[in-house]
């Protein structure tokens, strides 16, 4: 091959560039005649169009529906839990309301019975106390009794004893016999 002699421009243009320090202007790598942003390009269309030919998109669509799908699920048990909690609260808020109104009444009703006991507890002292006062009147009026029969019959006996003391020193059998006689009269007349 034959050198070919550079032409006037091109020596300039060599000088201008090696005095100003700039370096040489390289043209980018082609490949094919593609150059590297144009490989890029090509690239992702392969890849897109290797996408679309294998139904990625149909795939991710599908797995994105059995996600929302799941979720759907999980919410709708999630509300139906809710109502069932709910349900559940109400039921033991109207339990303890029910529970609540029973001890009140079983509150008011030990309060009556208790005042019922109190009340009947006071007749029956009172009742008590009346015959237990009743009955020691009745012991001091025995006693009393029993003192006055007790006094009697040693009155008795005294006077008897006396009486026939008196009558022992008084009386003989001469003097016996009128007294026995009009006695006897006396009877007789009756």
């Amino acid at each position: 091959m034959a050198e070919h002699a550079p032409t006037e421009a091109e020596t300039h243009a060599a000088t201008e560039a090696a005095g100003h320090g700039a370096a040489p202007h390289h043209e980018p790598p082609t490949a094919w005649g593609l150059d590297p942003g144009q490989w890029i390009a090509l690239a992702m269309i392969v890849v897109f169009a290797l996408m679309i030919w294998k139904r990625v998109p149909a795939a991710i669509g599908a797995a994105l529906d059995r996600k929302i799908a799941t979720i759907r699920q999980q919410l709708d048990e999630a509300a139906q839990l809710r109502a069932e909690a709910e349900a559940l609260r109400a039921e033991y808020e109207a339990k303890a309301a029910q529970a609540d109104a029973e001890a009140a009444t079983m509150i008011e009703r030990a309060r009556t019975e208790a005042e019922g006991i109190v009340r009947q507890a006071e007749t029956d002292a009172a009742a008590l106390v009346e015959r237990r006062t009743r009955m020691a009147e009745d012991k001091i009026a025995a006693a009393e009794r029993a003192a006055v029969d007790e006094v009697r019959a040693r009155v008795a006996t005294a006077a008897t004893a006396a009486a026939e003391r008196l009558i022992r020193d008084r009386l003989d059998a001469a003097a016996d016999k009128p007294m026995v006689d009009a006695t006897i009269a006396e009877l007789g007349k009756r």
